[in-house]
């Protein structure tokens, strides 16, 4: 039944996703390409652009021209008119925007430079709500559109190791949802958040750590996260089918988020438990789940 009504929202729709070239990002993009739907396809990296650009015409019945690779660092926003001009130049129409560029952390607070929490807000937060904001006055005119955001669990829950990134993600379930009310007037356009747990991308091996430019030594074994196809399967459903919010996850990190929903004080207490856990093992040199 999801398959088939999927297919029937998305087929021919243009959709522009951030964050393309890899990832989650790049797994919607193949299977938007399957769908039939017209892509825009952003990230930092044109070179890995133009190879997911490859793969989806090699997937699909699409053509070159249904497919617009625009190289874009998400936090130049002096660049996003001139981004968001080529794509109405090019399609006419931006029917859905897929905000899915964003950076994670593994660093301790205490050790952490305060220009990783910026850099964290100024891609995660500030970058995302900058595109949203010159994308929607298209979709206003039309009275139409989707704006989906993968957002993330911790979004709404506390991670040890990831404070910067949780606040980001805090930042930006907030910003959506209040956008959500504000446009309550264009019943046509419609505010999706995704909620990602643990899932199979580079976003660990791309983390910040203690300094900006210092790399994550490891990203460790990533065979037991959710797959990133079986994730952009889930967000396309969410976003074919309105919804405002879905937590995307397997157990037991799923199951954590019900316990945060629905029993605040076992969670804090199952948190701290699982937290202080996560903290030894990162001392220890053991790269962590999130």
């Amino acid at each position: 039944m999801f398959v088939y009504f999927v297919e029937s929202k998305l087929r021919g729709s243009v959709v522009w996703v951030t964050g393309a070239s890899s990832g989650i990002g790049e797994a919607v993009c193949y299977q938007l390409a399957k769908l039939g739907a017209q892509l825009v396809l952003s990230s930092r990296r044109e070179a890995e652009l133009l190879r997911v650009k490859k793969k989806c015409l090699e997937i699909s019945n699409l053509e070159n021209k249904d497919i617009l690779v625009v190289p874009l660092d998400l936090i130049n926003i002096n660049a996003h008119k001139a981004a968001t001009d080529k794509v109405v130049e090019h399609f006419g129409r931006i029917d859905i925007l897929v905000n899915n560029s964003g950076r994670s952390q593994r660093s301790l607070c205490v050790d952490t430079d305060l220009d990783v929490f910026r850099g964290l807000m100024e891609l995660n937060y500030f970058g995302t709500i900058s595109l949203t904001k010159h994308v929607l006055p298209h979709m206003i005119e039309r009275k139409k559109g989707k704006i989906v955001t993968i957002s993330s669990v911790t979004g709404f829950i506390g991670v040890p190791l990831g404070s910067g990134y949780a606040a980001s993600k805090h930042a930006v379930q907030g910003f959506f949802n209040s956008l959500r009310i504000e446009l309550g007037c264009y019943p046509g356009i419609t505010v999706s958040n995704i909620c990602p747990g643990p899932v199979q991308s580079k976003i660990v091996e791309n983390a910040f750590t203690e300094h900006p430019n210092q790399p994550l030594e490891s990203a460790g074994d990533q065979t037991y996260k959710m797959p990133a196809e079986r994730c952009a399967r889930l967000i396309l459903v969410t976003a074919a089918n309105d919804l405002n919010e879905s937590w995307i996850s397997d157990h037991p990190y799923l199951l954590i988020s019900y316990f945060w929903q629905y029993a605040p004080t076992w969670a804090w207490w199952i948190t701290g438990k699982l937290g202080q856990k996560r903290i030894e093992n990162f001392k220890s040199g053991l790269v962590c789940a999130f």
